[in-house]
């Protein structure tokens, strides 16, 4: 099979080895003649980057980097990415890389011309009404790992760092107009982050097949998503220049941020507040709290999820998806708990507090409450 097609959903996506070459027409097509290619300090240096950035001046585009975005991107990042953006009079954004370097990319070209703080357009009923959609300037999407899936996300996560809180920011616009998925973007990705950013999309796939709420196209793409990674996760940890597997995991990776339009759970309601707090990687956290989580919905989840390993060949109904997950980790090297992954002095109440706020937890099959949230976060340290 010739791993390389043209997909248009949820958005226009060119998918396949080679494709970073396109980045100029991608750029044309969407009106942008002077972008800023927004990227994290780690990925500047990198051969992968430079070549990006080349090929944009060499399509007769007049780019420039920016690159102060932390692993967990701010409103401190957001608010000088836009200060050279305005400064540049830029017409849109190529966000390239990881999540922190999509996340933020995504809400720079968002927020180029609105007027009011970016907490205005918190994911928080039709508060994302209040932008004016004029203001959005396009954006392509270039992902370098395999996880986040926000190339093909509405949102994007911002951590307050006054409050220490990580914060959803929801725009329809806020749908990158292309993407350009080319799984050999991803080969130099170190075995960490292919574990980390792997198991994240693994946790989309999970959390948007288990979630309650009515959407039959994101529940048949969850469960096909959970296939790719059950099937190809390993390969591309153990064997980073498995390009085949590099590929299918990249396709897991955009279809969980796809899924989870149907919703999260529990495992993103206390990783995002976890992640804030003590700046752990995000789709590491989701792995280490993610046996856990399935403990604590099993009640609601057993039958669905005895069907859903049928479907991915593990034997055992709900157990033995659990222990598969558990044996998934260990594989990966994923730490056994949270104490393992660096969480000391958990501050429980603030994480149980941050949690029960989270949208996230709307999502959950098992209804979070103080009591019940403080018990599951208790088991994983």
């Amino acid at each position: 099979m010739q791993l390389t097609a043209n997909w248009s959903y949820p958005t226009a996506i060119r998918f396949g080895a080679g494709r970073i070459a396109e980045i100029g027409d991608a750029c044309k097509a969407a009106g942008i003649s002077k972008p800023l290619l927004v990227t994290d300090r780690g990925l500047a240096q990198l051969d992968i980057t430079r070549n990006t950035f080349d090929l944009l001046r060499s399509a007769g585009l007049d780019p420039v980097l920016f690159s102060d975005v932390d692993p967990n991107p701010n409103e401190i990042n957001l608010s000088e990415g836009l200060r050279l953006y305005r400064d540049g009079n830029h017409d849109g954004v190529v966000a390239f890389g990881g999540g922190s370097g999509l996340d933020l990319g995504k809400m720079l070209a968002f927020m180029a011309r609105q007027t009011r703080p970016v907490w205005d357009f918190e994911d928080v009923g039709d508060w994302w009404t209040r932008a004016d959609p004029d203001g959005i300037d396009p954006i392509i999407a270039v992902p370098t790992t395999a996880g986040t899936g926000s190339e093909v996300g509405r949102a994007s996560v911002i951590t307050n760092s006054q409050t220490r809180e990580k914060k959803i920011i929801f725009h329809p616009k806020v749908l990158p107009s292309i993407v350009i998925c080319d799984p050999e973007l991803t080969i130099s990705m170190p075995a960490s982050i292919t574990a980390g950013t792997g198991m994240d999309a693994f946790a989309h796939c999970l959390e948007a097949y288990c979630a309650p709420h009515y959407h039959p196209m994101s529940q048949g793409i969850a469960l096909e998503g959970m296939r790719l990674v059950k099937d190809n996760l390993l390969t591309a940890y153990q064997k980073g220049s498995d390009l085949q597997a590099r590929a299918h995991m990249m396709a897991a990776a955009a279809m969980g941020a796809t899924a989870f339009q149907k919703g999260l759970g529990a495992i993103h309601a206390l990783s995002h507040p976890i992640g804030a707090v003590h700046g752990t990687h995000h789709g590491t956290t989701n792995a280490v709290l993610m046996q856990a989580v399935l403990r604590f919905n099993k009640m609601a989840v057993e039958n669905s999820l005895s069907r859903a390993a049928d479907y991915l060949g593990i034997s055992g109904g709900f157990d033995g998806f659990v222990d598969h997950v558990g044996a998934m980790c260990k594989a990966l090297s994923i730490p056994g708990n949270l104490t393992e992954l660096g969480v000391r002095d958990a501050d429980i109440g603030r994480i149980v507090h941050d949690a029960l706020r989270d949208p996230s937890a709307g999502g959950n099959p098992v209804e979070m409450t103080e009591e019940n949230t403080r018990a599951l976060l208790e088991s994983c340290l």
